[in-house]
């Protein structure tokens, strides 16, 4: 996953060390901007998500000026985000939280079970990761179907249009999913939800079906697709999904089936019963 990297546009008259105290342990001030935005992160915490801009000061130690100059970059970039009580983390944060599992991990654990349920529904079968406002295939599965569907291991596709996308996406603290999808979005096919407050509606209602997500001829024409996320607890590192021809796809027999596999693809990736929450 490509990070963008701040750059590093401190005049020099500032880059002389000075003394501050982080959460209450004394340190030099950092003088790169990636010493300076790491500071920042650092200084949210379970007890506090949300800080002002004074509360960011307080326990960075750096001046208010350059604390709002990074703020603005770190909001651009996705690392933090507008709450009504100041700042908190951002969407990028929770991405990369959300991929920490190493992917050959996630690969090795969950395929063959995603082999079992392409052979028991005759479906193509998809598992993938979240990365950003898109998903990445780990792998794929199926019959003559799957040579016909565009998707390989390591493409990718817009999370909005596809089931798994919206699946992970659900997990994800609306807030966070919100900042993330606010403006309009590009059209695929002529089902394609394009509008955010569409898109987040469809979120919320993937929360009631337990997380199964629907994508119903959204990605691709005559192709519809059900997934379901997997997950312990908190934001799902991936998701499973079954695809067919849309006309001859039966979506509850299918979310059954497949809720019952992601949920065992769960334990076996966590070593726990995977539950919604």
């Amino acid at each position: 996953m490509t990070v963008t990297m701040l750059p590093d546009s401190e005049p020099r008259t500032d880059r002389v060390p000075r003394r501050t105290r982080a959460k209450g342990v004394e340190a030099e001030v950092p003088v790169s901007m990636i010493e300076r935005m790491t500071l920042i992160l650092d200084a949210f915490d379970a007890a506090t998500p949300t800080l002002t801009l004074l509360g960011l000061v307080e326990r960075t130690g750096l001046p208010r000026s350059t604390v709002h100059r990074i703020l603005d970059q770190m909001i651009r970039l996705r690392w933090l985000a507008h709450t009504s009580g100041g700042y908190r983390l951002g969407m990028r944060t929770l991405e990369l939280g959300g991929l920490t599992a190493d992917h050959n991990e996630i690969r090795d654990a969950v395929s063959p079970l995603l082999h079992e349920l392409c052979q028991r529904t005759g479906m193509v079968g998809h598992l993938a990761v979240l990365d950003g406002r898109e998903v990445v295939y780990l792998d794929k599965a199926g019959g003559r179907l799957a040579a016909m569907l565009p998707t390989r291991l390591g493409g990718r596709m817009p999370a909005h249009c596809t089931a798994l996308g919206k699946a992970m996406l659900a997990t994800l603290e609306p807030t966070i999913a919100e900042a993330a999808f606010h403006s309009r979005l590009p059209r695929r096919t002529a089902h394609t939800i394009t509008e955010p407050d569409a898109l987040h509606r469809a979120l919320a209602q993937v929360r009631l079906r337990q997380g199964v997500a629907l994508d119903r001829e959204e990605a691709m024409d005559g192709i519809a697709c059900v997934a379901a996320p997997l997950r312990g607890h908190g934001t799902a590192p991936a998701a499973l999904s079954l695809s067919g021809r849309a006309e001859a796809m039966s979506f509850d027999k299918l979310a059954r089936v497949l809720l019952e596999i992601s949920h065992e693809a769960g334990r076996t990736l966590f070593g726990r019963r995977a539950r919604w929450r």
